[in-house]
């Protein structure tokens, strides 16, 4: 038995997208491409015990892309019926006409898809009730609330589920599409003291509702993170080591990601040019790409192009083995696509067996960054200069909260100073990375 969402089932959503593309091809266009995706879930928050809002949430969307003698034209809408589909061709087809030409552009080669299915494990679907969303937002904020006295007001619980389908096809006559689930639990409270004000927040995300945090722990981690913050204290300029917790870890990695995918590449607009082989980071940095996952949060079986997609390790102890490229930057640079078009399927960096707490410990001096502010990353030379807030660490202990501070560096050099990556992976996002310590970095006080 098929699944079916808002009327529609993924031999449906098939069916809407060959007729797209029939239809297309029949009005002139060489090749068409077409992402349909439905979707259905409910949204609650719960703030000082009263529902603030509660939404149902039905979405649909197709987006058709059309190519004709090196050109390229991308139209959407959120209306399935016939005259709205056909209003959509007849619009693309004339884009086309006025659009530039670019001999990169069309769709890939009929090899590059898989040759069957492959199962996406990721739909768990599980209706919640209004009471049963209700009763869970309100455990999480009363957990929060009654942590500590400290805690003088909350800016809410907010939990959400959805169940989607999606579909892609072109006319190298490929379909592929699977269902997905997503239930996320959320809630930030205020702490107090001293006439100053603090928030902080704790959240969960997760493809099972099983797999949901538990909402007291989640209401208790909430009301810890915003004490933490409380006991703020100045520090001195200097260069110190820096944890990047595992909520904002990927802050290192994401513009190393941007650095060696295509289309920085292709624009030269990128710290890592020609890197390909050789060392890009200290030997603690292995990333292996799992497109495959069971419940991951990027699982798939083929790219956004349709290119299939397979377990590979990006960088081995700190060297770099492939790029990330969809069809057209690999065209663009002279190479091979490596499925990665819509970015990476999965990211698993090894861990060194320790936790976030014998990190700690085994820092003199240092500082926890648990937020970062502002988006100071220079991506041609890999300077990195961000605003941030945190805990210092003196003795393997920690201190006080700090904030306002600025942390610098260079990217280059901050991934060649990663010392090690600890055992708390962040399960709330693709990139299932750790707490990262990073062993020197320059701290500005304010």
């Amino acid at each position: 038995m098929q699944n079916e969402i808002l009327g529609y089932t993924e031999e449906k959503l098939k069916n809407l997208c060959e007729d797209i593309i029939t239809q297309s091809k029949k009005l002139g266009a060489e090749s068409a491409e077409v992402d349909v995706s439905i979707a259905s879930g409910k949204n609650l928050t719960v703030r000082n015990e009263d529902v603030e809002t509660f939404e149902i949430n039905n979405d649909k969307n197709v987006t058709l892309t059309l190519y004709q003698n090196g050109r390229k034209s991308v139209v959407s809408s959120s209306d399935f019926s016939k005259k709205t589909i056909q209003h959509l061709i007849d619009n693309s087809l004339n884009m086309l006409k006025v659009t530039e030409q670019d001999p990169y552009f069309g769709i890939v080669e009929q090899d590059l898809h898989p040759k069957k299915t492959r199962p996406v494990d990721i739909f768990y679907p599980q209706e919640l009730s209004f009471d049963d969303m209700l009763e869970i937002a309100k455990k999480t904020e009363s957990s929060a609330k009654s942590y500590d006295e400290r805690i003088t007001n909350s800016e809410g619980a907010t939990i959400n589920y959805s169940s989607s389908i999606f579909m892609y096809a072109n006319s190298n006559q490929f379909f592929g599409g699977f269902p997905g689930s997503r239930y996320s639990l959320y809630c930030s409270v205020i702490g107090s003291k001293d006439q100053t004000m603090q928030r902080s927040y704790d959240y969960s995300n997760v493809r099972d509702f099983r797999d949901l945090k538990n909402p007291i722990q989640l209401g208790e981690e909430a009301a810890k993170n915003t004490i933490d913050r409380l006991n703020v204290k100045k520090i001195k300029t200097g260069k110190y080591p820096i944890i990047f917790h595992n909520t904002i870890s990927d802050a290192i990695i994401n513009p190393i990601l941007s650095a060696i995918s295509g289309r920085n590449l292709y624009r030269q607009n990128s710290f890592l040019l020609d890197t390909i082989g050789t060392k890009i980071a200290s030997d603690k940095l292995t990333i292996s790409e799992r497109p495959l996952l069971i419940k991951g949060h990027a699982s798939t079986y083929f790219d956004d192009e349709g290119v299939e997609v397979f377990d590979n390790t990006l960088v081995d102890q700190g060297i770099l083995n492939r790029y990330l490229l969809s069809n057209y930057s690999a065209k663009k640079l002279n190479l091979a696509t490596t499925g990665n078009a819509g970015g990476t399927h999965n990211l698993i960096f090894e861990h060194h067996n320790i936790s976030l707490a014998q990190m700690i410990k085994d820092i003199n001096k240092g500082f926890l960054i648990t937020e970062l502010l502002g988006h100071g990353v220079n991506m041609v030379n890999g300077d990195f200069s961000r605003g941030a807030a945190g805990l210092y660490i003196e003795n393997g202990e920690i201190q006080h909260a700090v904030e306002e501070i600025t942390i610098a560096g260079n990217l280059k050099d901050m991934a060649m100073d990663i010392y090690s990556i600890a055992d708390d992976a962040n399960s709330n996002s693709s990139k299932y990375i750790g707490s990262v310590l990073v062993e020197k970095m320059a701290v500005g006080a304010s």
